[in-house]
């Protein structure tokens, strides 16, 4: 397995990883499998490889078949600059459980560290995905809050367990 930054030419794949994801793990996403399905391919394309470079996702690969992925949305408005959001955490069920998760977010985090500016991350998990607020844990995340009522599923409304990860030791909330 090896992790890299996700191409423009890794879109088809990108598309069909996260399909699969807003299907198999609807709980852990606010949108929808159908409302993704008819998102044009540019869509996927920007999401990736933004040009603007507010955004930037990780693939976890196994040979050359995507196996998860996670991205970081940078904030381009003066005032929140300083923050970027893990957002899009997903790895296939066969790869679960071998480190592909961690090895995401930690690419992610470091690649958080070297971007000049950036002091923290922010993510939400939702309540009772506790594999995933664990994962976010051992990497160091903090919980804020929780907002109730945050989705509503199939099964009902779930809470959102808002997380940080405060990036840069020296910065002013060290």
């Amino acid at each position: 397995m090896h992790i890299s930054v996700l191409q423009a030419s890794d879109a088809q794949q990108y598309r069909e990883l996260m399909l699969q994801a807003f299907e198999l793990a609807s709980d852990a996403f606010v949108s929808t499998a159908a409302e993704k399905q008819a998102e044009p391919e540019s869509y996927w394309v920007k999401r990736i490889a933004d040009p603007k470079g507010a955004g930037v996702a990780f693939g976890a690969f196994e040979d050359q078949t995507l196996i998860g992925t996670v991205t970081l949305e940078f904030s381009e408005k003066p005032k929140t600059k300083h923050k970027a959001t893990v957002v899009g955490m997903y790895v296939t069920p066969q790869a679960r459980r071998v480190g592909a998760g961690r090895a995401l977010l930690a690419a992610a985090v470091e690649y958080a560290k070297a971007r000049e500016g950036t002091l923290l991350l922010t993510l939400t998990a939702t309540e009772g995905n506790t594999h995933a607020i664990d994962l976010y844990t051992r990497a160091g995340f903090e919980c804020f809050g929780v907002e109730p009522m945050a989705i509503h599923t199939p099964t009902g409304y779930k809470a959102k367990v808002h997380m940080w990860l405060l990036l840069q030791s020296n910065s002013p909330a060290a």
